[in-house]
């Protein structure tokens, strides 16, 4: 059995002193995190797409002045857990260059970044000449350009898949440069929808910064640096308290993507879990090779899932922060899957492999933890990605969203039905939203009844949406388990496999694949029918 610290734990460490008393180590934390929960609030609020406003796509958090993540609001995990390597890779091309009132912004995949669509904007927090620190968030923007709409394509090299932003200044000395909004909205099949949204990100930052400098000044620049780091000791100590309670071992798991979009060959991805003491090792040697499809995880996306994996073993009681990290070390061969080579595709490593990534490293911790590892969910984030013109209007319109499905059952109760789950944790697109902004109706919205595996603790139920188009579009789906179905634990049952369907004008239907891009006309229904999620146990028959 895991022993969990409780979270009354005082922090006693040789980095700590009188000041780090456990409440005022809460009243810093949960100022912090505070700083990043506005942050989220003003950047959903003044956004212009349903896939900010509506969906909840971005992630805010506050990072100290060594660029480490010290809070975080509840948003994305796959965001979040990439977003230290984005204020890395700004850190280190301006390094003592970055000034107050900078605003830098970037989004390529090989810099710190997960996918072109998700643009990061991070800002430096002063004090007089003091650094304390930096404020972030990163948002999914429906367009960035590329070969298709939406910028997630089935693409073979990162260049089809939109505009690539390296760390560049947006804002110098509180100066925004207009030209590189230009540029980006320029390169968007959305261009006022991009501004809207950028607007809304600029408005975050400077948000998160002001908060940072009322905090500091009302309890000073040592103290609020102090805590900072007394934050990350905190949930190191918890993490290394919680992995102590883990049974020393080596515990290996595998599993494979359906495929890589542009083949039909499934792909592996492998992990070793080394467990000594109070460490954790995770070894993702024997992963297949780098894909030609847009399926690779870059370095930034497979780190991401590793923390989001070790804090829900740890479990509430540790900050979310990149202290749940220090125990943690990582191999990631060069050229594969989980950490490709500039200038492979990268659309689709975000999104979907990232979860098959996490679905086999709890499927590691359950051999050494089955009385606290759920079995596998959907396994797959069900990307859609719409775009046109709208009928009357003949303006262009891209739409975007995730679809949510079955969770896996858990040692204690059935899994949840139609739910986000993992490492997206965004919201579902209402239809009145969804219908009064885009030439779209959604004919159905319904769970899926019976596609969870059926076992001691059920699986949840995945969702069938029923899409119809009122208008000519191009539609792009990125969507796995639809050949390998999310597996059950300890002998529960599998979750049934999704599928996604078009019916041309209502007649005729097509199985598509897991992958697929195509034309659409007037009257064309798309249904995406979600994975259930694996069911935990056998079911025990009394005679």
């Amino acid at each position: 059995m895991i022993r969990r610290p409780p979270r009354s734990t005082p922090l006693y460490s040789s980095a700590a002193s009188d000041v780090y008393k456990r409440q005022s180590l809460e009243v810093i934390k949960n100022l912090l995190i505070s700083i990043a929960d506005e942050m989220g609030v003003t950047l959903q609020r003044t956004s212009y797409s349903p896939n900010i406003k509506e969906r909840k796509d971005f992630s805010c958090a506050v990072f100290d002045k060594s660029g480490q993540m010290v809070a975080q609001a509840a948003h994305q995990p796959v965001h979040l857990g990439a977003m230290p390597a984005s204020v890395e890779a700004a850190l280190q091309k301006f390094g003592s260059n970055i000034a107050l009132n900078d605003i830098i912004i970037l989004n390529d995949p090989y810099m710190g970044g997960t996918h072109l669509p998700d643009i990061t904007m991070l800002a430096p927090v002063f004090i007089k000449k003091s650094l304390i620190g930096y404020v972030a968030n990163r948002g999914h923007h429906a367009d960035v350009g590329g070969m298709t709409p939406g910028s997630l394509p089935l693409s073979t090299e990162l260049y089809q898949e939109g505009l690539i932003i390296p760390p560049i200044k947006l804002s110098n000395n509180e100066s925004i440069n207009t030209e590189i909004l230009d540029l980006i909205c320029r390169n968007s099949r959305t261009p006022d929808e991009r501004r809207g949204d950028l607007s809304a990100q600029i408005a975050s930052i400077k948000i998160g910064a002001r908060r940072l400098e009322d905090i500091t000044k009302k309890y000073g620049v040592a103290n609020i640096s102090e805590h900072m780091e007394a934050i990350l000791e905190y949930s190191e100590i918890i993490t290394r308290n919680t992995i102590n309670g883990i049974p020393n071992g080596i515990y290996e798991a595998e599993d494979f993507m359906d495929d890589d979009g542009l083949t039909e060959d499934s792909v592996k991805i492998q992990v070793t879990v080394t467990v000594q003491d109070d460490q954790i090792h995770i070894d993702f040697t024997g992963t297949d090779k780098e894909r030609p499809g847009c399926i690779n995880a870059p370095k930034a996306v497979t780190t991401s899932a590793c923390l989001y994996v070790i804090r829900c073993i740890v479990g509430e009681a540790a900050p979310a922060n990149q202290g749940c990290l220090r125990p943690v070390t990582i191999t990631l061969p060069e050229g594969t899957v989980t950490n490709p080579l500039p200038q492979r595709g990268v659309a689709g490593g975000n999104v979907e492999t990232s979860q098959r990534i996490t679905d086999i490293l709890l499927s590691a911790f359950a051999k050494a933890l089955p009385e606290l590892i759920p079995a596998s969910s959907q396994g797959t984030m069900n990307n859609i990605l719409i775009g046109g013109h709208h009928h009357h209007t003949h303006s262009p319109f891209v739409y975007y969203e995730t679809i949510a499905g079955g969770m896996g059952g858990t040692p204690n109760k059935s899994g949840e039905s139609a739910i986000h789950s993992h490492m997206t944790n965004t919201m579902n697109t209402p239809i009145e939203a969804l219908e009064f902004a885009f030439p779209l109706r959604i004919k159905q919205y319904a769970i899926r009844k019976g596609s969870g595996g059926q076992g001691l603790h059920s699986g949840g139920d995945g969702v069938i949406r029923d899409y119809e188009f009122l208008s000519p579009a191009r539609v792009t789906i990125l969507s796995e388990r639809r050949k390998n179905p999310p597996p059950g634990a300890l002998g529960g049952g599998n979750g049934e496999t999704g599928q996604n369907i078009l019916y041309r004008s209502g007649f005729e239907s097509f199985m598509l694949k897991g992958k697929e891009t195509l034309d659409v006309e007037p009257g064309d229904i798309i249904s995406i029918q979600t994975p259930g999620g694996g069911a935990w146990g056998r079911t025990c028959l009394l005679y």
